[in-house]
């Protein structure tokens, strides 16, 4: 039967696949409303396998939901949440015992996650562990805390592949022996393995019962290969390249319903023995590996990275990393794949990488700074196999697999935020003088707190986290949490430092630029003046012209200009203010500059700004300039790139350039070659990660007028990507105001 599988016309099956889908996201979009996330694998619930349950909001309101029939979690609280690891690992093993299969007879994979965590998951903290002492400060700086944050670190899958679920289950009980007094943290890890091998079991089954029904001979091998492959799985780890590829689809989608974890983190190393071992064996040609791979990535929107150095500094670039970029090139759904880009990787990765970004238009691959990124790590104390070692896995972060916990794109302090509080209290102060200075040396005070506030509740997270939704599934790819009966939200890994991201930079740097060039310099208006301008939104005589007067000055990302050095003088106080101090309880903290998508949310909340923009109005996006950076012109790629460069916070995470190029006629090899030097300069001036969407504005220009003509239109949003269409229509215009405008 492989025999036959290997004649057959994988492109008919792809095309089969992408209809799929696509089906599945239109149903999703109306299901769900606007998703202004990754577009992530998740399928809709079958009818049959659905409930639909109404609730009362805090509001009052009635909201309607659409649950997995005959799944309800089991609490052991009053508040009606379940916490702790034996609880959460009970429950987590009944949902896997009532969630559906899913098998396409064109699909060389089996499994899909259709129920989202939170949705079973309410309420999320467990009100017991109380920090209303911090609030108040959390609302007063702006901050995200990140307190009950899940996931973002990195698993180290190698493990899983080499033992398999049996060899999961026989690690966790020999450990559960040595380490009597953590019985409710293995007896959560072995619900979870056991819940894990009766779901692959039932896959296995569905898959002889499905191939009982296919009429057509090359899909029923397909599925009764299928059927094979999955009884293997429950126990046994997997043995080639499309057991593999299978047995990390289960794993995704495993994570993505238990937390919303997972990542498959550096895949092309993980899957290069399988596909070396294949090769050389004469069963596995290069054709149906891209197949097999174009399967695997449709099943989730999993961040990955390709190339990049072992811990030895060896370059991991192979035949895999380059068939992976084929698959989805092939696929042309969103994805998440990183390329490492540096003068020890192999060169024709970046080659290949770009051509498909300018070919295919979808915002993908992006490109991480090799040199940079380690240089960065090195810089936060990691020893250099360890810097080496750490491979990107999520919108701005990267982690060493299995070792490294960090909560990494949780925590934002917003900078808008905090300024605006330095502001108003300097002029509420009668006995201070308002100048830039002043409000310089309050902004600088204010940041201070808000980092020692937010050190305060990665404590309180990290001491009471594994009691209420301990890490159980990516525990159990971890070095230590099994091995010690501890979580790794516990601080049990290798590295535990935590991710502190600023947002709004640019938004604050033009503020202070604006402020001392037209009221410290010019004196065109006073401080009482602008600060009467601010809480009019700009409205009122003069309101506009006077908005115009301070947005219109040259801003970040102009070069060499005043909003430029405030711009730095920010990142590196902040950076500075973070490394300074570990928390209270000694862990250490990780600066970055990273605003994700909550740019918009962020924006509503604040009133007017110093720089011209509305109250309301969406914030600056993570490091890069706000559109109309050149005096309400727009600016140039290279600017972004020498702008972004120089405000690196510089310890091991990335502060990326979001990149959007029109690339008018687009794919020469001088398009390739130009976007080839953008992305090496960039990492050459000290760059750590690039974002960029070569789109065609005139195509987006009509989407965003017609969201529903354009239901394959991909965009990478900021860290990650999605169909257009599922964005919100904020989102929406946010990307075509930053094409616009932003150049």
């Amino acid at each position: 039967m492989a025999e036959v599988l290997v004649e057959t016309g994988y492109e008919e099956r792809l095309a089969v696949l992408r209809a799929v889908k696509m089906a599945h996201t239109r149903v999703k979009q109306v299901r769900r409303g606007a998703m202004d996330h990754d577009d992530q694998g998740q399928v809709p619930l079958p009818e049959e396998h659905s409930e639909v349950v109404e609730a009362v909001s805090g509001s009052g309101e009635v909201v309607r939901d659409v649950r997995l029939k005959g799944f309800a979690p089991e609490s052991n609280h009053p508040s009606g949440g379940f916490f702790g690891a034996r609880a959460v690992g009970a429950n987590f093993r009944r949902l896997l015992a009532v969630h559906p299969t899913y098998i396409h007879p064109a699909n060389s994979m089996a499994g899909v996650y259709m129920v989202n965590f939170n949705s079973y998951r309410k309420p999320l903290w467990n009100p017991d562990f109380d920090f209303g002492h911090l609030q108040a400060a959390h609302k007063r700086y702006g901050i995200e805390p990140g307190i009950g944050g899940l996931q973002h670190f990195c698993p180290d899958l190698k493990i899983g592949l080499d033992l398999g679920w049996g060899g999961l289950l026989e690690k966790v009980r020999h450990y559960a022996v040595r380490h009597p007094a953590a019985a409710d943290f293995y007896a959560g890890l072995e619900s979870v393995v056991l819940g894990m091998q009766a779901w692959i079991e039932r896959h296995a089954e569905a898959a002889v019962a499905r191939a009982r029904e296919e009429e057509d001979p090359v899909l029923r091998g397909n599925v009764r290969a299928i059927a094979a492959i999955c009884a293997r799985l429950a126990a046994e780890p997997p043995a080639t390249f499309r057991e593999a590829c299978q047995w990390l689809v289960f794993f995704q989608a495993a994570a993505k319903m238990y937390n919303g974890s997972g990542e498959w983190g550096q895949l092309d190393e993980l899957l290069r023995p399988y596909y070396e071992r294949d090769s050389r064996a004469g069963t596995l040609t290069d054709e149906e590996a891209t197949f097999h791979l174009a399967c695997l990535l449709l099943s989730e929107t999993a961040y990955i990275q390709l190339g990049g150095p072992d811990e030895t500094g060896r370059d991991l670039t192979s035949a895999v990393s380059f068939l992976i970029l084929e698959a989805i090139h092939k696929l042309k759904i969103p994805a998440n794949i990183g390329v490492r880009v540096g003068p020890n990787v192999e060169p024709a990765l970046l080659r290949r990488g770009v051509e498909i970004l300018i070919e295919d238009g979808m915002g993908f691959p992006k490109f991480v700074g090799d040199e940079t990124v380690i240089a960065g790590a090195l810089r936060n104390g990691y020893p250099l196999e360890a810097a080496r070692a750490r491979v990107y896995a999520g919108c701005h972060w990267l982690a060493v697999p299995g070792r490294e916990y960090g909560m990494m794109d949780l925590i934002k302090i917003e900078l808008g935020t905090v300024f605006d509080l330095s502001l108003r209290e300097m002029m509420a102060d009668r006995s201070a003088v308002p100048c830039v200075a002043a409000l310089w040396e309050r902004f600088g005070r204010n940041l201070r707190r808000a980092v020692a506030v937010t050190a305060e509740g990665i404590d309180f997270h990290i001491r009471h986290m594994p009691d209420v939704f301990p890490e159980l599934l990516l525990d159990l790819f971890c070095y230590g949490p099994v091995e010690k009966g501890r979580d790794a939200s516990g601080g049990v890994l290798a590295f535990t430092n935590i991710g502190v991201d600023a947002a709004s930079l640019a938004t604050v740097a033009d503020s202070f630029a604006a402020i001392e060039q037209r009221v410290e310099i010019e004196k065109r208006l006073t401080w009482e003046e602008l600060l009467r301008h601010l809480d009019a939104n700009w409205e009122g005589p003069a309101g506009e012209a006077t908005r115009l007067c301070m947005a219109s000055m040259a801003r970040f990302g102009a070069g060499e200009s005043r909003a430029d050095g405030w711009a730095e003088r920010i990142s590196t106080t902040f950076s500075t203010f973070v490394k300074e101090n570990t928390t209270p309880d000694g862990w250490p903290m990780t600066p970055g500059l990273f605003s994700w998508a909550k740019a918009i949310a962020f924006g509503k909340r604040l009133g007017a700004t110093p720089n011209g923009r509305k109250a309301g109005a969406p914030l600056s996006h993570g490091p890069n300039p706000a559109p109309g950076f050149n005096a309400g012109k727009g600016g140039t790629p290279v600017q972004m790139a020498i702008a972004v460069a120089k405000v690196q916070p510089g310890f091991g995470n990335t502060a990326p350039l979001q990149v959007d190029i029109d690339p008018g006629a687009g794919g020469s090899e001088e398009d390739v070659e130009k976007i080839e030097a953008l992305i090496k300069a960039h990492f050459e001036l000290g760059g750590t990660l690039i974002n960029i969407n070569v789109l065609d504005k005139q195509r987006v220009l009509d989407a965003y007028r017609n969201p529903a003509a354009y239901p394959d239109l991909i965009v990478r949003v900021t860290g990650f990507s999605a169909y257009f269409a599922s964005l919100s229509d904020d989102l929406r215009k946010y990307v075509v105001d930053r094409l616009l405008d932003g150049r």
